[in-house]
């Protein structure tokens, strides 16, 4: 397992950055090496056909001297050559004798074998090798007679032959320091890595407060650095609300948790008459009731955090879920004196029946609730672009803007002192914003001059699904 673990997981970014700038390195000095010992070699080439050039034309020019006279051609070509040592040549008459020659090498079987040009050039060259020693050729034709000339170039591929190895053995050595010093240099740039790991090895649940400083790491990693501080936020921000949820969710479960041990203790403190254990039982069950409606509230926000809540959407008309809303609530409404109204239309959306009408069940208890004693409950419907729009407006104390945008929050509370009592669990608007997102749309607040308003808008993407 542990080398099927090691064959899957990726190269070091040292090895690949020193492997590749060690790959490049080298191939950049094989190719300088290899145009350096081309350029030598080229540049004695054309030295040696300078002299070989030269020497055709004295040639040339000496049997043109002497005419079609053999003899007089041959004595013409030995004084034209008489103080050239460096070019050795073999002149040929038409009928194949030498017309002229000097010492080794034996050029004549060159004759046979390299084709005559008009007049040498590099192309034309040739090295071979005779009596020992290399030769660069070149056979021409001078008037009727065919010319060899050779140059000994033992010393020019000596040369070549220490420059090729001095090269090569400098390349070698090139790319082994440039990799080390790539290697080197990665290690050393990746010091700025290790320094943010051992910050981040640091953090803890009780640490989640430390940020990384943008401004000493390399440019190229401060955007790094702002995603990882960005994500730190995120992370304490959210380990803030839950450490806010879990206790409030500990100071809600123990008040019911205590009246139900309070009510139970004095019910067994004496005996009593089965009309009060009666009236006990029943109080314990409206608190049975209370917990339940809460775990079954954050089981339902737990699973639409963790994306498991499932839409069975169908055509739902806005109107009808409304008026049948007000009718639910409407012997609330009467025993608070409070009137409900709906008024406006907005078209059908696709959504999920039931989590919408619980989002606007929601809304509405939660109106009635706040709202005076002879004050009105608004609903009212009306369309945005590519959205339908649900206000429920209630009059009623002034919420401050600084409470607005945490109204949507579990178990906020506007007065920290109040006690929820019979008022609810205060996850209400938390399920009504939930299950207004996972439609895709969005929900909104707004307070002012004694009026409180909740808009929900829901997209109408779905609608011709």
């Amino acid at each position: 397992m542990r080398a099927e673990a090691a064959a899957r997981r990726p190269q070091s970014l040292t090895l690949r950055v020193t492997v590749l700038v060690g790959l490049a390195t080298s191939v950049l000095f094989l190719l300088f090496t290899w145009s350096v010992e081309r350029s030598i070699e080229s540049h004695f080439a054309r030295m040696d056909l300078h002299a070989i050039a030269s020497a055709w034309r004295s040639v040339d020019a000496a049997v043109r001297q002497g005419g079609a006279d053999d003899a007089a051609a041959a004595t013409a070509v030995r004084r034209a050559m008489a103080g050239n040592h460096a070019v050795a040549f073999l002149v040929r008459t038409p009928a194949g004798g030498v017309l002229a020659q000097t010492t080794p090498p034996a050029l004549a079987p060159l004759l046979a074998l390299i084709p005559a040009v008009d007049t040498p050039s590099l192309e034309a060259l040739r090295i071979v090798v005779a009596s020992g020693h290399a030769w660069r050729v070149a056979v021409a034709r001078a008037g009727a007679y065919r010319v060899a000339l050779a140059m000994n170039v033992d010393f020019h591929l000596q040369y070549l032959e220490d420059l090729q190895n001095a090269l090569w053995g400098a390349t070698l050595l090139a790319s082994l320091i440039t990799v080390m010093v790539a290697w080197l240099a990665v290690k050393q740039g990746h010091t700025p890595l290790r320094r943010i790991s051992a910050r981040m090895r640091e953090l803890s649940a009780e640490r989640l407060s430390t940020r990384l400083d943008p401004d000493r790491v390399p440019v190229e990693l401060r955007e790094l650095v702002a995603a990882f501080n960005a994500m730190l936020d995120r992370i304490e921000a959210a380990f803030e609300r839950l450490r806010a949820v879990t206790g409030d969710i500990a100071h809600e479960l123990r008040t019911p948790i205590t009246n139900l041990t309070t009510q139970t203790q004095v019910a067994l403190s004496q005996a009593r008459d089965a009309d009060a254990y009666r009236e006990v039982l029943y109080s314990n069950l409206e608190e049975f009731e209370r917990l339940s409606a809460m775990i079954g509230d954050m089981l339902f926000l737990a699973q639409s955090d963790q994306g498991h809540a499932q839409l069975h959407r169908e055509p739902v008309d806005l109107r009808v879920q409304a008026l049948e809303l007000t009718e639910f609530f409407e012997a609330l409404a009467d025993e608070r004196d409070v009137r409900l109204s709906v008024s406006g239309a907005a078209p059908s959306v696709c959504a999920d029946r039931s989590m919408l009408r619980r989002a606007l069940s929601n809304l509405l208890s939660n109106a009635i609730r706040h709202t005076p004693d002879g004050a009105a409950v608004e609903i009212q419907l009306s369309a945005d672009v590519g959205f339908a729009c649900v206000e429920v407006r209630n009059a009623g104390p002034t919420i401050a803007a600084e409470h607005l945008a945490h109204l949507f929050e579990r178990f906020y509370r506007v007065d920290p002192s109040r006690q929820r009592g019979a008022e609810g669990a205060g996850l209400g608007l938390a399920i009504v914003k939930s299950i207004v997102e996972m439609h895709g749309g969005d929900v909104g607040v707004h307070s002012a001059k004694g009026i409180t308003s909740f808009t929900l808008r829901i997209p109408l993407a779905h609608s011709s699904d």
